[in-house]
């Protein structure tokens, strides 16, 4: 028997949640069972821990997006008992039982062998959000978005992907513009690596088609018309990684970033990434992220703790990242 937190939804389509004791037997199909030591609490997992946007595919369900342990059985030729692994994405916590729970059975092609840079608990507090960073830092590599080219805008900058990307980029040299819409969090996000903090509000109207050009690039986790105003204010031949809707799935640009200044809009998928790319990722946290930075931003908590964690998410009330010790 172990632990999870359970949603079930009864004949009338109304979602509860629960932590439950659930049998092994009860988990779904996978080459590879892993006892879950960690996960972490995303915007999706609010999402999905209060039935909102469809997340849940089906139920009953467990969720968690992500998770980190150690390989108890495995019938997969890459992985063997006791080795350590990390999951992010795969529909995991969407229809395929997730992180928060203390086993999880799963497809040993979905797992990636964590790095000795992390032990478990920091690979957690990594977790989706800090490796969707991540992969938003490779993009901007990857079009040529050097620290000499200019100072580069990151958005929901207090949330998970936000605090990462900006302790990542300033590591790398980068110099950071902190977009948020909690101006007291100057202090940390400076300490993260910003060099300026601004209000959101400077973003989040009416975007004109063009504006004075101000940042090489972005990593913005908000879409609608912040995602507008920085396409219209980033440079020529910057490009702009877009890994998040946090204050809308709405565009309300133009053409003329892209066709006037050479600007490329890159989306970042976390959930489907070839595994080969899911290694690159995670080798490049393992040199590029503080470890003393990542303690700075990261508080643990419990499994029961997770539906008032899945209210403060959604209310943008969570600063940095949340480490879900399933065990405690």
């Amino acid at each position: 028997m172990f632990r999870a937190l359970l949603l079930e939804q009864d004949a009338d389509g109304a979602v509860t949640n629960r932590v439950a004791e659930l049998d092994e037997a009860q988990l779904p199909e996978g080459d590879v069972l892993v006892d879950v030591e960690y996960s972490t609490v995303n915007y999706k997992d609010g999402l999905a821990i209060k039935n909102l946007n469809r997340v849940v595919r089906s139920f009953p369900m467990v969720p968690g997006v992500d998770f980190a342990g150690k390989v108890a059985e495995s019938s997969h030729p890459d992985f063997a008992a006791g080795d350590r692994v990390v999951l992010n994405g795969w529909g995991v916590g969407e229809s395929h039982w997730g992180g928060y729970a203390q086993k999880a059975r799963v497809p040993g092609d979905w797992l990636v062998t964590l790095p000795d840079a992390f032990s478990t608990e920091q690979a957690m507090a990594v977790g989706t959000a800090g490796y969707t960073s991540m992969l938003a830092v490779l993009a901007l590599e990857e079009h040529d978005v050097t620290p000499d080219k200019g100072p580069i805008v990151v958005t929901g900058s207090s949330g998970g992907v936000g605090s990462t990307a900006i302790a990542i980029l300033g590591k790398l040299g980068y110099e950071v513009v902190a977009s948020t819409g909690r101006v007291g969090e100057a202090d940390y996000l400076r300490g993260l690596g910003a060099s300026e903090v601004i209000d959101r509000d400077e973003l989040s109207g009416e975007s004109p088609p063009l504006a004075t050009g101000r940042w090489a690039g972005a990593v913005d986790a908000v879409g609608s018309t912040t995602l507008a105003n920085i396409l219209a204010a980033t440079l020529e031949n910057g490009c702009v990684a877009a890994c998040g809707l946090a204050q809308g799935a709405d565009l309300p640009t133009t053409v003329m970033p892209f066709i006037l200044r050479g600007v490329t809009l890159a989306g970042i998928n976390s959930v489907m990434v070839p595994r080969i790319r899911r290694r690159l990722c995670w080798e490049r946290l393992g040199t590029d992220l503080d470890p003393d930075l990542l303690a700075d931003m990261t508080t643990v908590e419990p499994l029961d703790a997770l539906p008032r964690l899945a209210d403060e998410i959604l209310a943008g009330h969570i600063r940095g990242r949340v480490v879900i010790d399933v065990n405690a």
